[in-house]
């Protein structure tokens, strides 16, 4: 957080609700980037069996595959705390506050179902996984369940941060798009 301004992070006040989710999105955001440093580490060792000691690789390729995924799916929390989704905001920057409000409300409560029905979809699909027993057909044969469970995590993470955010802006601890009145 250090070297972000005020106004990027969502605001938590003195919410107990907001702080704790805001510290599990921070906690969320340092898995990811320990799965992607776990990853570029797994690719140097594989470059290295590969082309030094001209080895073949088992397992390598796939657990990269999937520790890229993971991170992205549990780093999506961090990332709308900090606001750091790529985003527009020439309509809200043109509407007059009470509107502005408005439209934050609809967009946060359409992300919230969005990632809702997401969520509902990658637990079912998790759930299969576990259920069934399925592997992936490589010679590790990962059992599926474990990196398809990056899914429901990841999406019901950014499900609770949407949640907070949409609770900052209702109990006005955060302005709508994080923008000042003016």
């Amino acid at each position: 957080m250090s070297g972000q301004s005020a106004a990027t992070v969502a605001r938590v006040g003195n919410n107990p609700f907001l702080r704790l989710v805001a510290a599990i999105s921070t906690v969320a955001g340092w898995v990811s980037a320990g799965m992607i440093v776990a990853a570029v580490a797994i690719t140097c060792q594989m470059i290295f069996i590969r082309f030094v000691l001209n080895g073949s690789t088992i397992w390598q390729t796939e657990a990269v595959v999937y520790l890229v995924i993971a991170a992205t799916l549990i780093g999506l929390p961090y990332v709308q705390r900090l606001r750091g989704h790529v985003n527009v905001d020439l309509v809200p920057l043109s509407l007059p506050p009470r509107a502005r409000l408005v439209l934050a409300v609809i967009t946060l409560s359409l992300s919230i179902a969005i990632v809702g029905i997401m969520l509902l979809y990658g637990y079912e699909y998790w759930h299969f996984a576990w259920e069934r027993g399925w592997r992936s057909d490589t010679v590790w044969g990962v059992r599926l369940w474990i990196p398809y469970l990056c899914l429901p995590v990841g999406f019901g993470l950014l499900m609770l941060q949407l949640i907070a955010d949409l609770v900052a802006v209702l109990t006005a601890v955060d302005k709508p798009f994080g923008l000042e009145d003016g």
